[in-house]
């Protein structure tokens, strides 16, 4: 039901896979409540459920927040995913066929045509979703829910440290993975499946973590060639560096 704090809960994750979250966006208690139809006790029931998966945090001061990942958290959510994945394909005790494979095939046609419309919400929740239909599809529906908040976890890293990771490069090696459960080759699907998320990794930039400021940076930029009008101040206290005559950039602040 909408009012039950796990399906509260659930759209936020959900709002995280289709990249409509990003890290940092502030979690309001009221609006939440607001827009569910519920008290602010369950929307704090399923903030603090989602805390405890690490999706969000509390600050006692300024309230509930998505994770910012750290590059540290990056490496180690990565690292999660690979060993699971690769290993929950590897320990596949017979090849997948009927209803699991026709679903897999389903969501990788899905996939497709998403990409296809330039749909990038719904690309993004379906790719991620990928993984954890296919945890559902060899019948552990434990490592379903790991893998739910993992690839999560790694959507909010790819937004933070701004992967280049091609959608259709994902969809492309997601087909190729059911193209190997549907050979009865469990081995060349987890390898591809470890090529795969290496490959996402790899595309990721720590050092190109995303300015929270970078509107306000624009938007209290100097205008007019950084002349002043009237008695205005200038935004900071320490003395202003007179701008290189050779550079076309503007400073910011």
């Amino acid at each position: 039901m909408r009012n039950k704090p796990e399906h509260i809960a659930d759209r936020i994750v959900d709002a995280i896979l289709a990249r409509k979250l990003a890290p940092g966006a502030r979690l309001g208690e009221q609006p939440l409540a607001d827009l569910f139809g519920v008290s602010r006790t369950i929307v704090r029931e399923a903030l603090t459920r989602l805390a405890a998966r690490g999706m969000v945090e509390v600050n006692s001061r300024r309230g509930w927040f998505v994770v910012q990942p750290s590059p540290e958290d990056a490496r180690e959510a990565f690292a999660a995913r690979r060993l699971i994945e690769t290993g929950l394909l590897q320990s596949l005790a017979a090849p997948l066929a009927g209803a699991p494979l026709r679903r897999l095939r389903a969501h990788v046609a899905q996939e497709q045509a998403a990409v296809a419309a330039a749909d990038a919400g719904e690309r993004s929740f379906l790719l991620g979703d990928f993984h954890v239909c296919l945890a559902e599809c060899a019948g552990n529906g434990t490592l379903a829910e790991i893998l739910r908040d993992l690839t999560a976890r790694t959507t909010l890293i790819a937004v933070l440290y701004q992967s280049n990771h091609e959608a259709a490069q994902s969809c492309a090696e997601h087909a190729g993975i059911v193209a190997a459960l549907e050979r009865g080759d469990a081995a060349a699907a987890a390898e591809l499946m470890r090529r795969h998320i290496d490959s996402v990794a790899a595309h990721l930039d720590p050092s190109g973590a995303v300015d929270p400021l970078a509107s306000l940076r624009s938007a209290l930029s100097p205008v007019g060639n950084g002349k002043k009008t009237g008695k205005a101040q200038p935004l900071h206290t320490s003395p202003p560096v007179a701008p290189d005559s050779s550079s076309s950039s503007t400073p910011e602040y």
